[in-house]
């Protein structure tokens, strides 16, 4: 868990871990140099806890992405399991966790669903699934195997969902900061291009939303300075899309990672799709301004099968053939 000022829900946080029917081996808190009463709710927390409590105080402010990172590096249990200090677990969520992992020793990753939830805890009748996008199609690419293809931009998974292997923890670490994309999101990526990835149907969570995080900052069930509704802004923080450039690096990024992973056995077609996927944004993203030289680019992508596997087929095509100008700027989020 990472921590910072969150001393107005942080206590009620606390207790649904104590509450857990599966309690944790140890609670690793990462605090970003709280000005409020965190401090001393996570200390009076760690006294009456029955499992070991470590808290680290970081002497100067690192930001979301680097406490994670400094957390997940302390860490010593074979599953790492990410918390935010402002939700609330459901009481079975450790042990179905568990469970999955135990079922599968290839599984690196699994997530769940969540509530949503208002500032008070009051459920707002949507979860995240729905409102992220996260279809059946998109599930069924997963059990078939295919988790990249999801997470590889598009949907992200929500890292108070998930838990992962440590032992993918050097792979992971260091997160990446100038990318187009969070923690959480570079975390799932990165297990997924190296082990198989599994999600469990239900809400473990209270996926609380209030005006002081750092996401979103809606109140009940609208943004106090916006007035947009709770869940559109969900749905256009998790609906993002990346420019041709963005999701380029990205897979550059990510291939490089994995050229590094000396102790992974990373597998061969994982990084030739991955370098498929970046030969398809390099010809879309270079598109000839005329319309012979389009048709020629159109067609080798649809005969190697490209469009229909990392963008949207036949319509992708057609667009891309009667555009007159270069898509370099153009928006892309690649077919789940």
């Amino acid at each position: 868990m990472c921590t910072f000022n969150g001393a107005r829900y942080l206590q009620a946080q606390l207790d649904s871990i104590a509450s857990q029917t599966r309690p944790p081996d140890e609670l690793v808190i990462c605090d970003d140099c709280s000005s409020d009463e965190t401090i001393t709710i996570i200390e009076n927390f760690a006294r009456h806890s029955s499992f070991p409590v470590h808290l680290h105080l970081n002497d100067r402010n690192l930001g979301s992405t680097r406490n994670f990172e400094k957390a997940t590096g302390l860490c010593s249990g074979e599953l790492i399991v990410f918390a935010d200090q402002d939700d609330v677990w459901k009481p079975e969520k450790l042990r179905l966790l568990e469970v999955e992992f135990a079922k599968r020793p290839d599984v690196g990753l699994v997530f769940s669903d969540a509530e949503i939830v208002d500032e008070k805890l009051h459920p707002v009748g949507q979860r995240m699934w729905n409102q992220v996008g996260f279809s059946e199609k998109q599930r069924q690419l997963i059990r078939e195997g295919r988790a990249l293809d999801v997470l590889l931009p598009g949907w992200s998974v929500t890292g108070a969902t998930m838990a992962f292997r440590s032992k993918f923890r050097d792979l992971i670490l260091p997160i990446p900061t100038s990318l187009p994309m969070i923690h959480d999101g570079w975390i799932a990526l990165m297990v997924a291009a190296v082990a198989e990835v599994e999600f469990i149907d239900e809400p473990l969570i209270l996926y609380r939303q209030h005006s002081e995080q750092q996401i979103g900052a809606p109140v009940g069930r609208v943004n106090e300075k916006t007035g947009v509704p709770l869940v559109e802004v969900i749905q256009r923080a998790a609906n993002q899309q990346n420019s041709y450039s963005e999701l380029t690096a990205i897979i550059d990024v990510v291939s490089q990672r994995l050229g590094r992973a000396d102790n992974l056995m990373v597998p061969r077609e994982t990084l030739a799709d991955l370098e498929s996927r970046r030969r398809h944004l390099r010809a879309r993203s270079e598109l000839p301004a005329t319309l012979t030289g389009r048709f020629a680019v159109v067609l080798k992508e649809l005969t190697s099968g490209r469009y229909h596997r990392y963008s949207n087929g036949f319509a992708s095509a057609s667009k891309d053939l009667v555009r007159g100008d270069r898509g370099a700027n153009q928006s892309l989020k690649l077919k789940a």
